[in-house]
């Protein structure tokens, strides 16, 4: 397994490692995954996130070039804008989600770890008929996230330029102790915060200073399992749950990223999956009858046809900041607006479960 280079400091911190993707991260610490979830819900917390992958784009062909791999229109983006977006196939499912700045001289397209062989590899076969340049630069680029109502207050204390002027969605280049680095505000929890990307060799002096910065703010150091349930609260896709090869943008309720006027990579496969209709969409449910929904468990409903499952979880636990056992999955249309009901087989028992309206925690900030 890869190690990133706050390892040393994770196992010092009591950090209990596990493989992710194929790097050794902290699920959790002392303090434990729930009290992590409640210290970004009302504090701060600081993620390890080293083991996304960054690609950047060069050359004048730049922006065609991005236009044509993803369906997101970024033809509007200004200089340290950051836009949410997709990686499709030609068959219009999903490669990957992804986040897209625009800096000065170039583009930087940050991927999940577990995808990032494969999305470099699909980025750089399209690459061919445009004049551009890709680049990974994973290796040499760390990225942290602190997150939480006093994210901004903490890393204000160690930086110079005033955050208060950094909106949502967009980006601040600055520097600390000399190094360069860009403040991304942006985040995967529901609420304000920044990922900041340095370069590796800087990261554990970053890392110290942060916790140093955020000791008499409530700030924790937090792991994969908070950061799991904190983007569940706010909705947030994760691949290989809500998205995946095996589902489309429509499916998954991300239409609204889609400028169906350009042409990208899948449009013809996607508007005629538009044209047809989706089988199956991604909901939110509640349990009504007590029982954990967990992924892959089987969703029935009462008029499907016998043997046949209606759909599938995707997601589902103990809302930790709700305090209701919450779930997201696929369900036909007909079965997907609020109200809806059906059952989920825990155990070989249906239990009832009814649609409820997304995000079931609502994020700070919006798209």
């Amino acid at each position: 397994m890869q190690q990133t280079a706050l390892y040393a400091s994770h196992v010092e911190l009591g950090g209990r490692m596990v493989d992710f993707a194929g790097w050794e991260l902290p699920v959790q610490y002392p303090t434990g995954p729930l009290a992590e979830h409640q210290a970004v819900r009302t504090a701060a917390g600081i993620f390890d996130i080293d083991h996304m992958g960054q690609f950047v784009v060069r050359g004048p062909d730049a922006e065609s070039y991005l236009q044509y791999i993803q369906p997101r229109d970024i033809s509007t983006m200004q200089v340290d804008d950051a836009a949410y977006s997709l990686l499709l196939y030609a068959d219009g499912t999903i490669i990957d989600d992804i986040f897209i700045y625009r800096r000065p001289d170039h583009w930087m397209v940050v991927v999940n770890a577990a995808n990032r062989a494969k999305d470099l590899t699909w980025v750089t076969t399209h690459a061919t008929d445009f004049e551009v340049s890709v680049e990974d630069i994973s290796d040499q680029t760390y990225m942290l996230a602190i997150q939480g109502p006093r994210a901004a207050a903490i890393l204000q204390k160690i930086v110079t330029p005033d955050l208060m002027n950094v909106a949502a969605r967009t980006a601040l280049a600055t520097t600390l102790q000399d190094a360069p680095m860009l403040l991304g505000r942006t985040g995967y929890t529901g609420e304000d915060g920044f990922e900041i990307y340095l370069p590796t060799e800087n990261a554990p002096a970053l890392w110290h200073a942060l916790l140093d910065a955020g000791a008499d703010e409530g700030l924790l150091p937090c792991g994969l399992a908070a950061r799991d349930s904190l983007r569940f609260e706010a909705c947030m896709p994760l691949y290989g749950h809500e998205i995946s090869a095996d589902i489309t943008p429509l499916a998954a309720r991300l239409g609204w990223l889609i400028a169906w006027e350009k042409e990208f990579v899948g449009r013809n496969a996607l508007l005629k999956h538009k044209l047809e209709g989706p089988t199956r969409l991604l909901v939110g449910f509640e349990m009504i009858d007590r029982a954990v929904p967990r992924e892959h468990y089987a969703i029935t409903i009462e008029d499907a046809p016998a043997g046949q499952d209606a759909g599938f979880v995707t997601t589902g636990m103990k809302s930790p900041t709700l305090d209701r056992f919450l779930g997201m999955g696929y369900v036909p249309p007909s079965h997907s607006k609020p109200g809806a009901e059906f059952h989920i087989v825990v155990r070989n028992q249906p239990k009832l479960a009814r649609v409820v309206r997304r995000p079931f925690y609502k994020p700070r900030y919006k798209e």
